[in-house]
Formats: structure tokens, sequence, C-alpha cells
């Protein structure tokens, strides 16, 4: 089959995929899209967007619980895990449709598959159907990112979650550990924590949401611990005991020596790597560096 020809190629239709495609199709070049996935990638669909959707159901019945102070009336105020979690998916599932009528409204051709380069300017592309082959002067890779898998701390979807599970939780968590305050760590915490989870988070660094400003670090930390969290920093979750319909037990060390903490649900949110595997970018000489793909100024790679 004769391969197709493009002005410009995207692999990956996340936020910064579908984007730099539709600017390129509005600039009038004729533009595809692989993606392998969802359109709107991770964020849209198990990120940014579906935890701040349960974050607000989380902040609305917390405000219900205050609600005398606004001069109002709420009794019996309770939640349903379920519903809330339906409607974050629901926002997630409509921003994603908006996608791809987006990318359709600007005439860019989207290909659900997966992409290697198998030479220079030829993308091959795995799909439902079998293969199809692109060419394109211009490849742009945004293939984004996964969580960060520590040996010993896996998730297997029932004690220990990704941030998948976390969010379409199987039950409420009684006593969770969150391990890493990095912005996903800190969201299912305040999460779960303002459902009435007993929520302890801990970081290997010396403070919580350690790539923002000390100045912000500080302050949310204050609030966490006005909500009830428990914060332990400079603390190593170094393994975790599991037994199945019991809970985990959790070994921490900090400078002062090892303890042990028991807990119904663990997430484990110790950060995320790039996804720069079974692209073919070895072989054409692209340097990766720790799963970052390296460029010059002008985002280009060598």
């Amino acid at each position: 089959m004769a391969a197709k020809p493009f002005d410009m190629i995207v692999i990956g239709a996340g936020p910064g995929g579908y984007v730099a495609a539709i600017r390129g199709a509005q600039l009038g070049l004729n533009v595809a899209v692989v993606e392998r996935e969802h359109l709107g990638g991770i964020c849209l669909n198990w990120g940014c967007i579906p935890t701040k959707a349960l974050l607000r159901s989380a902040e609305v019945f917390h405000l219900m619980q205050r609600a005398k102070e606004f001069g109002l009336k709420a009794e019996a105020i309770g939640y349903d895990l379920g519903e809330v979690v339906k409607r974050s998916r629901g926002v997630a599932k409509q921003l994603a449709s908006g996608v791809g009528h987006l990318l359709k409204k600007n005439k860019v051709t989207v290909i659900m598959g997966e992409a290697r380069l198998t030479g220079p300017g030829t993308v091959t592309v795995k799909t439902d159907k079998g293969s199809e082959e692109l060419t394109s002067k211009a490849i742009v890779l945004a293939t984004g990112a996964r969580a960060r898998a520590l040996p010993g701390l896996e998730a297997d979807g029932d004690l220990v979650w990704s941030y998948k599970h976390a969010l379409q939780p199987v039950r409420m968590p009684k006593k969770l550990l969150v391990i890493g305050s990095g912005a996903i760590g800190i969201e299912f915490a305040s999460f779960f924590n303002t459902l009435g989870a007993d929520t302890t988070v801990v970081e290997v660094m010396d403070r919580v949401l350690p790539v923002e400003d000390e100045e912000i670090s500080s302050f949310a930390k204050k609030q966490f611990l006005k909500s009830g969290m428990k914060i332990l920093e400079k603390t190593t979750v170094k393994k975790l005991d599991r037994t199945p319909g019991k809970g985990v037990v959790a070994h921490l060390e900090d400078a002062k020596g090892t303890t042990t903490m028991e807990f119904d649900t663990v997430i484990s949110a110790v950060g995320i790597v790039g996804n720069v595997e079974n692209l073919g970018l070895e072989g054409l000489g692209v340097k990766i560096d720790r799963t970052h793909v390296v460029v010059d100024a002008f985002c280009r790679t060598g």
C-alpha cells in the first residue's frame, strides 16, 4: 500500500499534540494526528480534568457542612461515591469528544493506532485493520508521560492504587497512605481526606509539593494539616507488606530510623516518566535523557 503524504504528522493527541495539529491545519498544512488510546490524552481523560471534577465535588461537600456560617440549612449531608465518580468521568468524556469535534472541524486526519518512526520522515501506524505508512518532512512528538512504578510499590488495583484506580475507586478508603506529594498525590489526598478518609502523605523531599515555590509549599502544608491530613516529609516508603482482604503494612524510614504503619489503601504517586519507548527514536539517532527527548532551543531533536 502506498504511503500517505502529509505536511505534518503529530504523534500523540494530548494537550500538546492536538493543539499543535489544529494550529498546523489553521496555517494551511495537511495534518495527521496519530493517537493510540484517547483523544485529549491523559490530561483530559485520566488526569487534570477528572481530578478537578472530583475535587469540585469534595469542595461542595465541605461547603455544605459549613452551611450554617452562610445562614443556610443543610441536614443529613452525605455523598454517593459512585455518583461522584460518574460525574467526573462524564465531564472527562464530554471534553474528550469536544477534542474530536475540533480536529474534524479543522480538517485534521485522525488515525487511531500505535505509531513508530521507521525512517527519516516515515511513520508506520499499527491500527485495528493492519498497518499504514505515512510520510512527512515535519513530525511532532507529543507522546506524553505515564505514572512511574517503583519496585515493590507497584499498583495492584486492590490494596495499592495508581492514579487510574484512584479516579475510579472501588471503595472509600478508611485509612489511606499517599506516597508522593506532587500535584497528583496531593489532589487525591485532598479529595479522600475531605470525604473522611484518615489520610497520611509521605514525601521523600524536605517539603510537600516540592516542585512548587517554597512559599506556596508551606502555605499549602498549613491548610492540609488544618484539614486533618498527616504529612511525613524526608520519609521513604521502603516496602509494602500486602495482605489481601486486610490491608497493607508500610515500612517507613526517616532520619530517626524505621517504623511501620497500617493502612487499608495505598495510592502510589511517585512521579511520571516519558513515553519514549517503541517509537523507533534510537534508530534515528534521537537522544533520550532520563525518559526525556533531548531538544534544542526550538524544540528540534538531533
